[in-house]
């Protein structure tokens, strides 16, 4: 279970390094290569948001060291203080995130090891190979949404997933805990909610049809 757990994982950032644009040839796609550029663009991403987070929660504490000087209402307060637990909140999801980045140097590691990498190989193949397909029936059952709207992460979580449940016959409910613990690590929580419910609608959609 843990080495498949690894090999959804490399397949995930090794697929946000692969252009959706132009179909690359899989036998061209050098692993190594990818998974660095997948650590360089994660942490200047979450360099960036930490920075940014920080801004947020200078600001929200001093707004709230002002509002305490004056004499200001009470919702003024109340106010002051949800800001500062949104800017809370902000930091300790950069901070997951940060720690999510920390661990790709074990997963470079790790990806040396034959049977990882030639399962994390074939599902990005089989996710490029179809990935026109799989994209139109995820947005068969997107509610008023479209696929493109999503972040590039949150697609890519849900193809692996559709290839999960399609292609490798995993369980149902291993392949939902598979894409929400990869949320849980690269997304946020309005990105979890929106995978785990398009996922059962698809998982319900495929059921009903072949039923």
């Amino acid at each position: 279970m843990q080495s498949r757990s690894l090999s959804r994982e490399l397949a995930l950032l090794v697929l946000g390094q692969v252009s959706e644009q132009n179909q690359p040839k899989l036998e061209k796609l050098a692993m190594d290569g990818l998974l660095q550029k997948a650590l360089d663009s994660l942490m200047f991403h979450w360099r960036e948001a930490l920075d940014a987070s920080a801004s947020e929660l200078d600001q929200a504490q001093q707004n709230l060291l002002d509002s305490e000087l004056q004499e200001s209402d009470r919702a003024n307060h109340d106010k002051v203080r949800t800001h500062l637990r949104s800017a809370l909140t902000g930091a300790e999801q950069v901070l997951n995130g940060l720690s999510a980045s920390l661990e790709l140097p074990r997963l470079l590691m790790l990806s040396d090891q034959e049977q990882i990498r030639l399962d994390a190989m074939r599902r990005v193949s089989l996710v490029l190979e179809a990935r026109d397909q799989i994209d139109r029936r995820l947005d068969g059952v997107m509610e008023n949404w479209r696929l493109s709207r999503l972040p590039r992460i949150d697609r890519d979580i849900l193809r692996l997933a559709v290839v999960d449940l399609t292609d490798l016959k995993t369980p149902a409910a291993v392949a939902f805990n598979e894409a929400v613990e990869l949320a849980n690590r690269y997304s946020d929580e309005q990105g979890r909610r929106m995978i785990n419910g398009v996922l059962r609608r698809f998982h319900d959609s495929a059921s009903t049809a072949s039923a």
